[in-house]
């Protein structure tokens, strides 16, 4: 099957996880979109791919006048667009381009409408809030599946506030591994001393950079924070400064995905793994990438009870939860719990791989132009569709 993918940062390792996992699964997939400064990419792609320029952070009129420019290149791509089977677009911005898209190629490609988060914008009171979501109805009214990552975006936003009863599909932020996964650790005889938490992957949360370090000022020696990643410095422009001077936190650098993730776990005794960028709504909802790569290398997590994260850690038994996003209480579950690490950490680690891997079926499903699978109850207890509408 022929696919274009439409992606809102060439660069960003979760579009490149995509990317692979299609390719990994059969598809013939060409590549168009943005880059955005901080991401990584592969020396020398190893699929076809058209850049649209460089694009910053924010919905502002930098994004609107980058979208705008991208429509000579679009143009110019028509006939890769033509010859598609599907069109994968992943993120709001992308899905519209991909109508215009579509104009310009003369021919309505089946549309898959991939959604990563539910930005704060769509959860807007305001003029701009009631324009994103009117123009993502017109989206929705045109595509041929939406994808989503956690149950709660369809249960908490898509269902409820756009009305949304189309097909959708369940396609979780497992890890893709390009050529087989990796051995898994031996199970940890004990916690370490003092016990190291990690914060790892994309880290670009103010209040989780605030929480931690409270923390660790908090804890002292019995704690050391681990921060392994790509830092968003546009959200955490003070994040050096914050550093500076506790000796408890240090920030490792980054690493490649996914062959990187073992030496990033490797140490940890638990993982924080509560996004509070945006609460009320997206970090609510959201199922992160973390809670697969730890539960792979036997990491525990650490989340918010209240959350849909916190709630699935304690469902499956993944880690452990506070009631409130305090230092106090963070401390508080982390003492109580920290002899059971161990055990939890045996317990992910005597799962299957395919918990935490993604499996090509679910890939060629998402694309699929039949709905091959039908409607299950996730395992948050939340109804949604997985493979079918």
């Amino acid at each position: 099957m022929r696919v274009v993918l439409l992606a809102h940062d060439l660069g960003e390792p979760a579009e490149i996880r995509w990317i692979r996992a299609l390719r990994g699964a059969g598809m013939e997939v060409e590549v168009i979109g943005f880059r955005k400064p901080e991401g990584g990419c592969p020396a020398v792609p190893e699929w076809s791919e058209t850049t649209l320029g460089p694009v910053g952070h924010g919905v502002g009129m930098g994004r609107v006048l980058a979208l705008l420019g991208a429509f000579p290149r679009l143009w110019a791509a028509r006939g890769t667009m033509r010859r598609a089977e599907v069109i994968v677009a992943r993120n709001l911005d992308m899905a519209l381009l991909a109508l215009v898209a579509r104009v310009m190629a003369g021919r309505a490609v089946p549309l898959v409408y991939q959604c990563l988060d539910i930005h704060g914008l769509m959860l807007a009171r305001g003029a701009k809030g009631r324009l994103a979501r009117w123009a993502e109805r017109r989206v929705l009214a045109r595509c041929m599946r939406l994808l989503v990552s956690a149950p709660r975006f369809l249960s908490g936003y898509f269902e409820p506030m756009q009305g949304y009863r189309g097909r959708a599909m369940l396609v979780e932020n497992r890890i893709h591994w390009p050529a087989g996964p990796p051995a898994r650790p031996e199970p940890r005889a004990s916690v370490a001393d003092p016990l190291r938490l990690g914060w790892v992957g994309t880290l670009r949360c103010p209040e989780s950079l605030r929480l931690l370090t409270a923390l660790a000022d908090l804890m002292g020696p019995r704690v050391r924070i681990v921060m392994r990643g790509i830092v968003h410095r546009h959200q955490l422009p003070d994040f050096d400064t914050v550093l500076a001077g506790r000796p408890n936190v240090t920030f490792e650098g980054g690493y490649a995905y996914p062959h990187g993730l073992a030496e990033a776990y490797a140490a940890l005794d638990c993982v924080w793994a509560q996004d509070m960028w945006q609460r009320g709504g997206n970090s609510d909802w959201l199922w992160p990438n973390r809670i697969y790569e730890a539960g792979f290398f036997g990491c525990p997590c650490l989340a918010l009870a209240d959350t849909a994260t916190g709630q699935r850690i304690v469902a499956e038994g993944a880690g452990i939860v506070f009631d409130a996003p305090d230092p106090v209480a963070i401390a508080a579950a982390l003492l109580e719990a920290g002899p059971s690490l161990a055990a939890i950490s045996a317990g992910l680690l005597a799962r299957p791989v395919s918990d935490f891997a993604l499996q090509d079926a679910e890939v060629r499903a998402s694309v699929a132009l039949s709905d091959p699978r039908p409607a299950v109850r996730s395992r948050a207890g939340l109804r949604t569709r997985r493979g079918a509408g």
